[in-house]
């Protein structure tokens, strides 16, 4: 059954449990979506896993609307939310509106996911009034490490810890129909959880929250660029690839593939005749 916002709203109620992982591409896509993800996060950390950048700052609008077509293409029935890049959604509201219409339109997403608090409440009530749903994201933003001083914990005193909850409410009340809580005290997410009316998905914010997401090279032990204390690794999946890899590079070079089950037959008097033709290219 299709996933929509409706969905995690009835999923919270219910007191189950959310699914979320990224995806960047249609093949991943669509093996999370037979895997019965709930939802498919097309996130800008795409510039990391994806792009080999250090950080989110550099990816596009097109980068996102790219990817995100991709792996809408390939989702059936997980709900495919996009990230708004860095500078797509901050400048203005009218910005912030445009941006995640061509999301929508031309990145084929079901939903729309942007970094902070009640500083961007404005635009998260007008993509919402839009008919656009509109994800929030609090605590570790990354497109705010610069600001942060790099990738670090957030909320863990007391009045950061209010301003989260404070920021929480706020982007409920604009609008959001969900929250992406990033590295934050599992206690304060709980917190929040029990707090809003909406879901929390969590990211290295302990298990009170109603969902959570990573990262799915992180998880599969793809992305070895560095590796977050919340990642838990569900399978080695980067091993499996280079042992694959290695073993592709020395039967090449050993001339053993492709073996003959691997190509494709001609008849022997077919062949016959093309030597024929082709010693007589050759006088």
């Amino acid at each position: 059954m299709k996933n929509t916002v409706v969905t995690f709203q009835q999923m919270k109620e219910r007191g189950e449990k959310i699914s979320m992982l990224t995806a960047y591409d249609y093949s991943t896509a669509k093996l999370e979506d037979s895997a019965g993800i709930n939802a498919i996060l097309v996130g800008d950390s795409l510039g990391n896993v994806v792009l080999g950048y250090p950080d989110t700052i550099s990816v596009t609008m097109e980068d996102m609307i790219h990817h995100g077509a991709a792996v809408a293409r390939g989702a059936e029935n997980s709900l495919v939310v996009i990230d708004m890049p860095f500078m797509s959604y901050q400048a203005s509201v009218y910005d912030a509106v445009m941006n995640a219409g061509r999301l929508m339109k031309e990145g084929r997403g079901g939903a729309v996911k942007l970094e902070g608090g009640e500083e961007v409440c404005p635009q998260i009530r007008a993509i919402s009034q839009a008919g656009i749903p509109v994800m929030a994201h609090l605590g570790l933003t990354p497109q705010s490490i610069n600001v942060f001083g790099g990738f670090k914990s957030q909320a863990k005193e007391l009045e950061p810890a209010r301003k989260l909850v404070r920021d929480a409410l706020a982007v409920q009340e604009a609008g959001a129909f969900a929250v992406t809580l990033e590295c934050v005290p599992a206690r304060l997410a709980s917190i929040v959880t029990k707090l809003l009316r909406i879901p929390t998905i969590g990211i290295g914010a302990g298990a009170g929250c109603d969902g959570q997401v990573l990262v799915y090279a992180d998880m599969l032990s793809m992305f070895s660029d560095f590796r977050p204390k919340f990642v838990k690794a569900f399978a080695n999946v980067g091993d499996a690839m280079k042992a694959g890899f290695r073993a592709y590079d020395e039967e090449v070079k050993a001339g053993s593939y492709p073996a003959e089950e691997h190509t494709y037959p001609m008849k022997d008097e077919v062949y016959a005749e093309l030597e024929n033709y082709v010693d007589s290219l050759a006088k």
